[in-house]
Order: C-alpha cells, then structure tokens, then sequence
C-alpha cells in the first residue's frame, strides 16, 4: 500500500471522482455531455468516446489533488494511457490524484428486494493487475431497493467477502451497497443496512481497512458510528441520481463525509464547450462538491 496515498485519502480535506461508467452506462453519460449514439458505432468507438471525456476532465487544470483525493477508475481506462502516461501512473505523478478501480461486473437479477454482484471469477488477475500499474484502491456496487433483512445482509455478506481478497493483495476496497433513492422503505433499509455494515467492520482484523460508498441518508449524521470505527478509512457519499445542488445539499449535513459523485460531477460539461467554458464549469462544479464534503 502506497502510504502516502493512504493518509491523503484518510485524512485531506477533498473529495472522490468517480469515472467509472462501464458498458451499460456510457451511453447515457456520452449523452448527458453532448455525444448521441449516432456519433459513434459499436463499443470500441464508444469507449473510445468515453475516454476522450474522461481525458479532457483528468487533464483540466481544475482537476488535481488540491480537491480532488482520489479518481475511480473503468477497468479499461486504468488499461489506456493519459498524456502518454498509464491512467494511473498519470493520476497520482501529474495530478497526486490516489487511483480506485471499478471491479464489479455489473449486478444480478433482484432478490428479497436487492441486487448483490454478478459473480467475478476473474478477479484475482484483475487486482494483480491493478496492483502492478499503481491502483490503491477498489469500488464494488450492490443495490438494496427493499428493507428486507435476507437481502441487505445477502448484500453486505458478499461485499466483505470480497472485500477480503482485495485488502489481501494490498489494496484498499470500497464497499458500496447502494440504497436505490427512490425506494419506499429508504429509511427502513438504512437502518438495517447499519446494523449489517458495523458488524461486518467489528469482524475484521485491526490491520484490516475500508471505506464506504453510501447514498446520502434520510437522517443527517447517520452514519457517524460507520465513520467512527477503527477499521475505516473514509466514508464517501454517492450522489444516486440527485442533482448536484441537492447532493451536495444533503452532503453538507453529514459531517465527515465527502463526495464519491459521477453524474454529480459531469452535470454540466459537454463536447460542444470550449476549453475554457469546459475548465470553467468543471471548475465550480468541483468546488461546490468540495465545499458540501469539508462541512
């Protein structure tokens, strides 16, 4: 583990990137900045599309470890180079950006109201991988839509599970069990999702660490006995389809948490601006996210 990248995400006032969009969601993202699907045809020239836009934001002079802690990463965009430097490599040498790793492969079919990870049996060689081009850390997605007890624990048992064959290879995991915003019962599942992530911390070793990606709950500080815990790094708020004004909103009630936002962040940019429209919005759309993550 690199320490330095470690203490500057632990402890450095700033925020997570997450520019992690994979094949199901790159289309809207390319959309949503200004690209339609007639611009490209088939995924090599999606992709192609898709890292062109993260290249333009990872290189923007507003983009840099002053606010920004670390940048979470597609699998093929930590395999693709950033001003002919490894993604990676180029985040934290040029920018003191800690690199993350989107390892998931997407969520399987809905059950006791919550989707756990589609299984990825090649993840030992993904992580290798990760480890020899300079990843830190990792981000794995689950999604809860229910307050049903089998399937929040189904959610949490797997991601620890997990979790512990990525914080073997020397990596730091996030783990993200995501509570769908638009859920009847969200306040419900928060509360046993709680309940379900502090026990699953009070199993770990002392020498075990992990962060978390939680949407932003109904009770402002409600995960302070999360953030408190011995065994954790940092944790992070996704913004799960909020605008960024009421994410960043929500965000500034909750204390020590700060921001893991994709859409939040890109909300506003597009292919069509200027480099210095671009800069400009991506400018203000980093500081007021960097501002609702210090309160």
């Amino acid at each position: 583990m690199n320490q330095a990248q470690f203490d500057k995400v632990r402890s450095q006032d700033g925020f997570i990137a997450a520019l992690d969009q994979s094949g199901g969601s790159t289309p809207k993202a390319l959309r949503l900045y200004g690209i339609p699907e007639s611009d490209y045809s088939g995924d090599a020239e999606m992709f192609d599309k898709v890292h062109e836009m993260r290249c333009r934001i990872m290189t923007s002079p507003s983009f840099g470890g002053d606010r920004i802690l670390g940048a979470i990463l597609f699998e093929m965009t930590m395999d693709r180079e950033v001003e002919g430097k490894p993604t990676p490599e180029y985040l934290w040498s040029v920018k003191n950006v800690a690199p993350f790793l989107k390892t998931d492969k997407g969520l399987a079919d809905e059950k006791n109201g919550a989707q756990v990870m589609k299984p990825f049996p090649d993840l030992g060689d993904l992580l290798d991988r990760g480890v020899a081009k300079g990843i830190f850390g990792t981000k794995m997605r689950s999604v809860i839509k229910l307050a049903n007890e089998s399937g929040v624990k189904a959610v949490v048992d797997q991601q620890f599970e997990v979790a512990q064959q990525i914080i073997a290879k020397g990596l730091v995991p996030i783990i993200e069990p995501e509570i769908d915003i638009h859920s009847p019962e969200k306040a419900q599942a928060e509360e046993i999702l709680r309940r379900e992530l502090l026990a699953g911390l009070d199993a770990l070793s002392a020498d075990q660490k992990v962060m978390f990606k939680l949407t932003l709950p109904e009770q402002a500080g409600f995960y302070k006995p999360c953030q408190d815990h011995p065994n954790m790094v940092r944790v992070v708020a996704l913004s799960g389809g909020y605008s960024r004004e009421e994410a960043n909103a929500r965000l500034s009630q909750n204390p020590g948490m700060v921001a893991s936002f994709s859409r939040a962040l890109t909300e506003g940019l597009s292919a069509q601006q200027s480099e210095a429209e671009f800069d400009k919005t991506l400018d203000q759309s980093i500081q007021s996210i960097f501002d609702a993550s210090r309160t």
